[in-house]
């Protein structure tokens, strides 16, 4: 697929089916590219579908499968739109360092593709409000999906989730007051299971109700 050239050639890149329940036009909001007239297509379409389709398949479909509604809040960035976030100090990291992630038609350093959204899980954010503790979320995800790496929020615990062909696995939180790196690959608490952690959660969602 070119890149569209008009509102009809977007449409149809829009209306390409990633998922069961994920179209392409659910990724492509940026409000960057909507206040400051960017557009937000990607110059590769065929890498940035190929990308966020293993992203929906491998880790947005099995959450909303087991825990309902997610939110996109901010997903697909085009270089014009993530060079502009970042030179003007709008929560966008170096074009370099989001090449597949946010910006999924463009290859990471090594050569693989991936792609990032940034999701609210919606059946967590009683949990989260009632205990702050939104790990809970951070090691199910780590425990059932094959994501490259997740950093979590304040607001309603929302989460970048990038799928990697080239999985390295690490957990980062900017959430006071455990800011930093909750687990990655050679730390003491990577493997193994971490169920106790989202244990009282998952009782709580799958209590009967009424």
């Amino acid at each position: 697929m070119r890149k569209p050239q008009s509102v009809k050639a977007l449409e149809e890149l829009g209306r390409v089916r990633l998922s069961a329940n994920f179209f392409m036009r659910d990724f492509l909001h940026s409000e960057i590219a909507s206040f400051h007239g960017i557009p937000n297509i990607p110059d590769d379409p065929d890498l940035a579908i190929a990308a966020g389709r293993r992203l929906c398949e491998e880790c947005l479909e099995p959450l909303r499968d087991r825990f309902g509604r997610i939110s996109i809040r901010s997903a697909f960035r085009s270089v014009e739109v993530n060079r502009f976030g970042n030179e003007h100090g709008l929560n966008c990291g170096r074009n370099e360092a989001n090449f597949a992630g946010h910006i999924w038609d463009r290859r990471d350093s090594g050569g693989g593709m991936g792609a990032t959204a940034c999701i609210i899980v919606h059946a967590l954010i009683p949990y989260y409000e009632a205990t702050g503790r939104w790990e809970a979320l951070a090691w199910w995800i780590h425990d059932h999906l094959p994501y490259d790496d997740l950093e979590f929020f304040p607001k309603y615990a929302a989460v970048n989730i990038n799928w990697r062909e080239h999985r390295r696995g690490r957990i980062y939180s900017f959430i006071p007051p455990r800011r930093g790196v909750l687990t990655k690959r050679g730390m003491a608490n990577f493997e193994g299971s971490h169920e106790a952690e989202y244990a009282e959660w998952l009782a709580g969602l799958d209590a009967p109700k009424g």
